[in-house]
């Protein structure tokens, strides 16, 4: 064990020896593995930080039923036998809650900044309603609902309220599979330009390889000192690609506040957590090790 990690540990001093060496050059190809490697970063970022709102809103069709604002209230209540009439001849299941107008405005003058503008229309403009939640996603059955809705007497508007809720659900699948792809592209290029950095410097070096050859070094013994370069390449890269899209966050933080308050929300992007961080940098290692893996055999099994 104690010869293992003495091997090591002179494979590792050499690295740093070969780094001295091409100083400029290493950071040259460090900057260009972290441009490759921020675009996932920044991607998967983004992503981390819709996930949890999307994941807190309900993907259950909603569908709202606004009466005319001239139905009287008897006819408003007898409205729900039909509509649960509808739902049994659909084969939908879900809750209907019936909204008077007067409670909806209650709740409409105590959530918002319209209550002075309310009651200056000396009356109550709102309609009664109706909320449907539904179990069913089946879009086929909701639609041909919602136009059995629409027809029924003093029905004014029928509104899904949720579909925007799967379009967002949807385009955050989409982003995940692009940034996939994304990632799987750019890991191959920094897979290659680890591949290019290393085959120099093994030429560079080539001298030095023949000698240790001659004292009867085993080939691991002098691969690893490249296998180390590469690994602490594709790790300086990432810890580098990690750092840039930390600090780009605060600009865009501030841009994102201002949109949000027109909204009246809040939303900022946070950067990824310690174990995710840890994780993309062990990856970013693993590309740089295999960049250096591939160009060390190729280039030394030509060089025999």
């Amino acid at each position: 064990m104690t010869i293992w990690f003495r091997e090591h540990l002179f494979a590792l001093k050499s690295a740093f020896t070969h780094l001295r060496a091409g100083t400029g050059n290493f950071i040259f190809n460090v900057l260009v593995v972290a441009i490759a490697l921020a675009l996932p970063i920044a991607g998967l970022t983004l992503i981390e930080n819709i996930r949890p709102v999307s994941s807190q809103l309900s993907i259950e069709p909603e569908i709202s039923i606004f009466l005319t604002t001239d139905t009287v209230r008897e006819n408003a209540t007898a409205l729900s036998i039909p509509i649960k009439r509808l739902l049994k001849e659909s084969n939908i299941s879900g809750k209907l809650s019936f909204t008077p107008k007067e409670k909806a405005l209650a709740a409409m003058q105590d959530a918002s900044s319209l209550a002075e503008v309310l009651s200056t229309l000396g009356g109550n403009p709102l309609p009664d309603a109706y909320v449907l939640s539904l179990s069913n996603n089946d879009a086929a059955k909701l639609d041909k609902l919602v136009e059995q809705l629409q027809a029924l007497p003093d029905v004014e508007v029928v509104q899904v309220d949720s579909a925007w809720v799967k379009r967002l659900a949807a385009l955050v699948q989409i982003l995940q599979i692009g940034l996939l792809f994304m990632a799987t592209t750019l890991g191959v290029v920094v897979i290659v330009v680890v591949f290019n950095a290393t085959r120099l410097q093994v030429i560079s070096h080539q001298a030095e390889i023949s000698v240790t050859r001659l004292l009867g070094a085993t080939n691991s013994f002098i691969h690893r000192p490249y296998y180390y370069t590469g690994a602490l390449l594709g790790l300086l890269a990432g810890s580098l690609a990690l750092a840039a899209i930390a600090a780009s966050l605060q600009p865009l933080n501030q841009a994102i506040a201002e949109f949000a308050k027109l909204y009246a929300s809040e939303f900022r992007l946070v950067p990824l957590g310690l174990i995710p961080s840890l994780l993309l940098l062990g990856v970013s290692m693993l590309l740089g090790l295999a960049g250096a893996y591939l160009s060390v055999r190729r280039q030394l099994a030509r060089a025999n």
